[in-house]
């Protein structure tokens, strides 16, 4: 199943649910290719890592990633196989399948037939294809997290303003300064804004943006 990336809207985008994997086989070569949701480089690192040693008799493992709304980090990597015959292939089917925050590695058990160049070329691109035409999509939220300071006396109109916007409460401390931490996407930044910013001495102590 392959998501579309004008599905998402601005301020989200679509990424995989969970791990999958898909055997393609050519001229007695296996291809084994795995993908996997993923937020930071250390979890990337982390799952090749993994993968290189459960598959450690394999001739290559090969790899491409993507994170961010834009994709604004990528890698692939050949692990020795001829230049852009390995990784390229394999993220030229993350950006026909529209994700982004998704891992796709090959591992590959040479048959004794060399392919060429075209051959591995295409050996990737379709096992990374078919891997990912059985992933599940799933919309990623750019979201801004907000810690808010406010009065005792605030309470009601914060609380009216958190109901009013369907916004989540988390960790709320209403001893003698209300504090309480909530999540807010970034297409409806501007109006909490615009609707805090009249609530007498409430403040925002920190913002940070993730993805949900």
């Amino acid at each position: 199943m392959n998501p579309k990336a004008d599905s998402a809207e601005e301020d989200s985008y679509i990424s995989i649910a969970g791990h999958c994997s898909e055997i393609y086989r050519v001229k007695g070569s296996r291809f084994i290719a795995f993908a996997w949701p993923v937020s930071c480089e250390p979890e990337i690192k982390k799952h090749i890592e993994t993968l290189r040693k459960e598959y450690f008799d394999a001739t290559h493992h090969c790899y491409a990633w993507s994170l961010g709304k834009n994709r604004e980090k990528n890698r692939s990597h050949d692990d020795g196989e001829p230049a852009g015959t390995a990784g390229k292939p394999i993220y030229g089917q993350i950006l026909s399948a529209g994700y982004s925050d998704v891992l796709v590695a090959v591992v590959r058990y040479f048959g004794g037939t060399k392919l060429g160049t075209s051959g591995l070329t295409d050996a990737y691109k379709l096992a990374a294809k078919h891997c990912l035409e059985n992933s599940t999509p799933r919309q990623a939220v750019l979201e801004n997290t907000f810690d808010l300071a406010f009065p005792y006396e605030r309470m009601n109109e914060v609380m009216r303003l958190i109901k009013d916007m369907a916004l989540p409460v988390v960790n709320p401390d209403f001893s003698t300064e209300c504090r309480l931490t909530t999540k807010i996407r970034l297409g409806k930044q501007s109006a909490f804004r615009e609707a805090a910013n009249k609530i007498d001495r409430l403040q925002v102590v920190d913002e940070r943006t993730s993805a949900e």
